[in-house]
């Protein structure tokens, strides 16, 4: 990686590929710096908050909660344009990136392009399943499953409405967890209430998990006691237990069980995504960009990955490569902006050093589990749903969002309720959901 003062007074196209907290944490860092002039490209003109997808797609808060338009968030900036546009392959030796409506030159190309869903070569999973990683896939889950609750309160036959009103969630990470709580505390309060023809009427949540226990990067304590409170709460947990195939709605785990539902939410993984132009040695595991200890991606020259699409192994701690979380992009992307400062300024760069600020996962009402590294504590209950809420709170984009996601979540809290279960889905692109 080059370190040499540029000399040139034309200030360095920076193009940021993804909007997500890595590249919008990079574009802010260099916000106002007349070295730089940065265009920003995403495939959709607003950011989002992955972490609340999930009470979106529960009817707890809008999507325009978690979500705020790019040209806005960067119209004070005059060094930051945005694009839209997605990223179809790049020419690494005439720097130039080739979008689907049109070429961008660049200087320095940063790629915070996140994951996508994997379905580990699954076909039948990948058509049939609702996945969980963006506001679409949030939307089309609230329209999905507030449709099969609508054909059952009318449904005659048992079998069929059994089948309308059994979830099954892969994947027993932080989302998963979420989801299956957010459900089971629907169904306790709300649904019944919604929908008094389904009084009686037995709905299952399954959640299925291939390890051993919940939360597996968290504490011993933490994936017990989300184990706990989801029994308690009714949802039905499957460890050591992999979908292998779904199919005329049948859900065939890799006991030999079949579990018979119109719905198989699906958070059992992610990967990166390829882009063409970069080099097949410059991926490793999981489809991730392999960097340098300064966010080089190996291979090529004045290309850059942070976030979930790459990995680094030059830290003992994480010979595996950092975990996929928000902070791990947010710190990178802020010391990638001070290390491209530092290219043209001629200084010494520096080595990314991740620090671990505690993980944390919320279950349900009331509850949720916290681990903080330094110094080594576990949080479960109200405080560690009380600490879920602030800190989840104080990390969207802006204020406007902050006071919009409060109140919605004091109107959940005090009534038990929501009231924005809606069925909207654009004529144009609708889409048969059964």
């Amino acid at each position: 990686m080059s370190n040499t003062p540029s000399g040139a007074s034309l200030p360095k196209k920076l193009v940021i590929v993804g909007g997500g907290f890595g590249g919008v944490n990079l574009a802010l860092g260099l916000k106002r710096n007349p070295h730089f002039q940065i265009t920003f490209v995403d495939k959709n003109n607003y950011n989002f908050f992955p972490p609340l997808i999930y009470q979106v797609a529960t009817g707890f808060l809008e999507n325009s909660n978690i979500s705020y338009p790019f040209r806005k968030l960067f119209r004070k900036y005059g060094n930051i344009q945005f694009r839209l546009g997605e990223l179809q392959k790049v020419d690494p030796a005439n720097h130039i990136c080739h979008l689907d409506n049109g070429e961008l030159p660049y200087d320095y190309l940063v790629f915070a392009t996140g994951a996508e869903t994997n379905y580990f070569g699954m076909e039948n999973v990948r058509k049939n399943a609702i996945p969980m990683k963006n506001v679409n896939d949030a939307l089309n889950m609230r329209n999905t499953v507030l449709q099969r609750l609508e054909l059952a309160s009318i449904s005659t036959d048992p079998a069929e409405k059994k089948k309308l009103l059994t979830l099954v969630v892969a994947g027993g990470g932080p989302t998963g967890v979420e989801v299956s709580g957010m459900f089971a505390d629907l169904r306790a309060h709300s649904l019944r209430k919604d929908y008094p023809e389904l009084h009686g009427v037995r709905s299952d949540i399954f959640l299925v998990d291939g390890g051993s226990h919940l939360l597996a990067p968290m504490s011993p304590a933490s994936q017990q006691d989300t184990y706990n409170a989801l029994h308690k709460m009714g949802v039905i947990i499957k460890l050591n237990t992999q979908v292998k195939d779904y199919a005329d709605d049948k859900v065939l785990l890799s006991t030999g069980e079949i579990i018979e539902a119109k719905t198989l939410i699906w958070a059992a993984g992610v990967t990166a995504m390829q882009f063409e132009g970069i080099p097949k040695e410059s991926y490793g595991r999981s489809k991730r960009m392999i960097a340098d200890p300064f966010n080089k991606v190996t291979g090529v020259e004045d290309i850059y990955a942070i976030g979930d699409t790459s990995i680094q192994t030059h830290e003992a701690a994480y010979p595996n490569g950092h975990p996929q979380l928000a902070q791990v992009a947010m710190q990178q992307a802020k010391l990638l902006a001070k290390n491209l400062e530092s290219i043209l300024n001629g200084k010494p760069l520096k080595p990314f050093r991740y620090h671990d600020k505690g993980t944390m996962a919320i279950i349900g009402r009331n509850k949720a589990v916290a681990d903080l590294p330094v110094p080594k504590l576990h949080f479960r209950g109200f405080i560690a749903w009380a600490m879920w809420l602030f800190i989840h709170l104080i990390s969207l984009i802006n204020y406007r969002n902050r006071v919009k996601t409060l109140y919605n979540w004091m109107v959940a809290y005090f009534n038990k309720d929501q009231s924005l279960r809606f069925i909207v889905r654009p004529k144009q692109k609708e889409t048969e959901l059964l």
